[in-house]
């Protein structure tokens, strides 16, 4: 595996020693043919596709591309938030570093299994939390001793109070998602990719699972955090990515994409689209380029590739 970036590293409002790497995405592209309402899309199209259409009731397919020639190298001891418009791509970057999608091209890395928060603790909605932490924990490899020893860990993570013992079908959206987290963070993986699940919760919440993810940080541990609010990635990221219509924007420290992300985001909320347009195409200007190649037959520590089909869904 070889790396390299075009500009100069710069420094982080947050510093943690880094280590060996352990996630890698090289030239990723992720692309997809997804029905269409849109009546240019319907009469545009070659007349015999038309008819075709109209005499089945089919709906035209457009093509989306999701990613487009995403490449970056995580570290060890990296926390890294995933900021972004909707739609530009990052809940679909942690599903394919998860190996739940296979990209259409490029090839995609990891030193372990990672795990997608909400995906690999599949909690059951008749069961009350407590059981799910029990099932979830047994789930993501523990054993019961160590069940029994993280489970007050977990409840106090959550902060769900006595809800713990209620059925899950009773919670609300947040709090199913900080028991996720509790249970994926108390689980300790090396590879934790976390989407959108801090963005609720209290402030207690959020020095509670600050701390943690900085426990996992100090154990060696790999965090991805997509997330809407460049707050959060500033508060609990110590590198950002900026993610735009399926491209790296920026990829740095923490708190200075995600100010430049904030600035833009606000110019192109009240209007001001010229100063938006600067302000992304400076950014873009601005930017480390990461180049990552994998090497044949290189005496790394990865595995296989995370999408066993590689070009299984090549569009």
């Amino acid at each position: 595996m070889a790396a390299s970036n075009t500009t100069q590293e710069r420094k982080s409002s947050t510093q943690v020693p880094v280590g060996a790497a352990t996630v890698a995405l090289s030239g990723v592209h992720m692309r997809y043919s997804v029905p269409s309402s849109d009546r240019a899309e319907r009469v545009g199209g070659a007349p015999l596709q038309v008819a075709a259409q109209r005499l089945l009731g089919a709906r035209p397919e457009v093509l989306v591309r999701a990613l487009s020639g995403v490449s970056l190298l995580a570290r060890s001891g990296e926390s890294i938030g995933v900021i972004g418009r909707n739609g530009s791509g990052k809940s679909t970057m942690l599903r394919i570093i998860a190996g739940l999608e296979p990209p259409s091209r490029g090839t995609v890395l990891a030193e372990s299994t990672p795990v997608l928060l909400g995906v690999n603790a599949a909690l059951l909605p008749d069961l009350s939390g407590a059981e799910n932490v029990r099932i979830g924990l047994l789930a993501m490899g523990k054993s019961p001793h160590e069940v029994e020893q993280l489970f007050p860990e977990v409840v106090e993570l959550a902060g769900i109070g006595k809800s713990i013992y209620l059925p899950m079908r009773t919670y609300s959206s947040g709090m199913g998602s900080r028991l996720r987290f509790a249970i994926a963070a108390a689980a300790a993986p090396d590879i934790l990719l976390i989407d959108e699940a801090l963005a609720t919760g209290d402030a207690a919440f959020r020095d509670r699972s600050e701390q943690k993810m900085t426990e996992l940080r100090r154990g060696a541990a790999t965090v991805f955090l997509v997330s809407h609010a460049a707050q959060t990635v500033e508060d609990m990221c110590t590198r950002a990515i900026w993610l735009h219509q399926g491209r790296i924007i920026m990829d740095g420290p923490a708190y200075e994409t995600a100010q430049k992300y904030r600035w833009w985001s606000w110019n192109v909320a009240n209007g001001e689209e010229r100063k938006a347009a600067k302000l992304l195409g400076e950014a873009i200007e601005e930017r480390r380029v990461s180049e990552v190649s994998v090497l044949e037959n290189a005496p790394v520590a990865f595995g296989p590739p995370r999408h066993a089909r590689k070009q299984a869904r090549k569009v």
